[in-house]
């Protein structure tokens, strides 16, 4: 069988479709589609039902993929590094969103790039859970952590922590609260606060409210930034309330800089999900950086 008729077959059942395939790929959709039923007619069987929007494999397509995605992953790895001992320096693709990136991985994941020739070199990308796992799942990333459990079936996840958000805001806004009054009205007691989000749609705050409050809030957003970094020194300047993950507001808690506005006795978590492509953990230096942080979450508590 062709190795290259099966990495066009691996990279359209990673895609979903031929014209994002042939994207990846380098080569014109018609060429895919040539390619595909080649491959087809070699093996007797359809390997994916055509549709409006892409394609979707079939039982021997999701069969055929299982087992010959992995070895054509490790195939590429010794394309890329070659044979040659003395380069054993690897690089690792890691995607996920920038804060939690930027704050808890690549701090764990430095101490692997040391300079005894043993190291990785490390490339992030940022972005959301739909397009890290998108990206995965195409071979632009060794890992990805997402704060979406991944569906496709080429991918591979695991529980890595949970983080708990918190309901915060500078302490002269505070005082426009009555503690009393919030603890016995909820959400309407907050509704002279500004909100400070990551997205129009203000995801933190919904869920924090539908979660503790069990209602939708009112507020619009006063000050939108796509980074919850920029969302913390915005609160803590005094722009308005934010829901915050508490291991990013801990230390400016601590500091004073913003407090607390609420206490739920359940606090809202969201966990956070460290996928690979199925069968890449046969691969030392992804199961290196795999292992690492799964053993720096357990502190992450």
């Amino acid at each position: 069988m062709d190795l290259a008729l099966l990495r066009t077959f691996v990279t359209v059942h990673r895609a979903g479709s031929f014209t994002r395939a042939a994207a990846l790929l380098g080569l014109s959709q018609p060429a895919v589609t040539s390619q595909i039923r080649t491959l087809e007619r070699q093996l007797g069987r359809p390997l994916f039902l055509r549709q409006a929007r892409g394609v979707t494999p079939t039982a021997i397509g999701d069969e055929l993929a299982h087992k010959a995605a992995p070895h054509l992953d490790a195939l590429v790895e010794i394309a890329e590094t070659g044979v040659d001992e003395e380069s054993s320096l690897r690089t690792l693709h890691l995607a996920g969103p920038p804060e939690f990136i930027a704050e808890r991985a690549l701090p764990v994941l430095t101490e692997l790039t040391g300079d005894d020739g043993q190291g990785l070199a490390l490339r992030a990308s940022f972005g959301t859970a739909e397009k890290a796992l998108e990206g995965l799942a195409a071979g632009h990333h060794d890992l990805a952590i997402s704060t979406t459990r991944p569906r496709d079936a080429l991918l591979t996840a695991t529980a890595l922590c949970d983080e708990e958000h918190v309901l915060v805001a500078a302490p002269h806004r505070v005082e426009q609260v009555r503690r009393a009054e919030l603890r016995r009205a909820g959400a309407p007691a907050l509704q002279s606060l500004p909100v400070v989000e990551v997205h129009e749609s203000l995801p933190f705050v919904s869920r924090y409210w539908a979660s503790v409050f069990d209602s939708r809030p009112a507020p619009s957003g006063a000050i939108i930034v796509p980074d919850l970094r920029a969302v913390l020194t915005c609160t803590a300047a005094g722009a308005g309330l934010a829901v915050l993950p508490r291991y990013l507001c801990a230390a400016a808690l601590e500091r004073g800089e913003v407090v607390a506005l609420h206490h739920p006795t359940v606090p809202p978590l969201r966990t956070y999900f460290l996928a690979v492509r199925t069968g890449t953990l046969a691969m030392p230096h992804i199961a290196r950086a795999h292992e690492r942080l799964q053993r720096a979450a357990a502190d992450w508590a």
